[in-house]
């Protein structure tokens, strides 16, 4: 009887664990080549297309968006083939602390050298390489580049039309910041740090817009 009582409390044990783990971050592979430069279609509306951005640390979170400075989207017979978003770094904006100090803080530090260092790497890029279409949800596999730093991630994704306006929108997905070379307090790399790290996972979201 007393194993019985055992083995259903491990059991619940380990069930509780798996119930409670994080989001695991997206794959991430090579980069592949890319035979079509989706940019020169440049039909991206930049002043309403964003990448979201959410940070962590023990004590907290922020988040934010960062402007789209060109990109393209080429739709061929009503279906995603290729697409490019070149994301302004120098626009990282921190919206939770929004018009305080402590949100020009959180800017400064993003753009700052130990962070994304935005005077040597002002763009970030998404480049889609190939789109799976499953009843309407797309599985879009493409070349992130971030801090100079490439690799290959599938991220979900809808789309659509709507009098001639295209709108992408994926899904939140999870990458790890140190595989874009961006280090900072991550606790991976400093076990000293105790609680005072930030999380290497950061959550994002593109919400692309066409032109009318």
């Amino acid at each position: 009887m007393k194993k019985i009582i055992l083995l259903v409390a491990i059991t619940a044990t380990v069930f509780a664990s798996c119930i409670g783990e994080k989001k695991e971050k997206t794959a991430i592979k090579e980069a592949v080549v890319v035979p079509v430069n989706a940019t020169d279609l440049n039909n991206v509306d930049t002043t309403v297309s964003i990448l979201n951005w959410k940070g962590s640390k023990p004590t907290g979170s922020h988040n934010g968006t960062v402007a789209l400075k060109s990109g393209g989207l080429l739709i061929e017979n009503g279906i995603l083939t290729q697409g490019t978003f070149v994301v302004n770094m120098n626009t990282i904006t921190n919206t939770d602390m929004a018009g305080t100090n402590g949100a020009a803080k959180i800017e400064g530090h993003l753009k700052a050298s130990d962070f994304f260092d935005v005077a040597v790497a002002p763009t970030a890029k998404f480049v889609i390489t190939s789109v799976v279409d499953t009843e309407g949800k797309l599985a879009v596999t493409g070349n992130l580049t971030i801090k100079n730093t490439t690799k290959s991630i599938t991220i979900p994704a809808t789309i659509a039309t709507v009098e001639g306006i295209t709108t992408f929108k994926s899904e939140t997905f999870t990458i790890d910041r140190t595989d874009f070379g961006v280090v900072y307090a991550s606790k991976k790399l400093d076990a000293a740090l105790k609680d005072k790290f930030i999380n290497d996972l950061m959550e994002m979201s593109f919400s692309v817009v066409t032109k009318a």
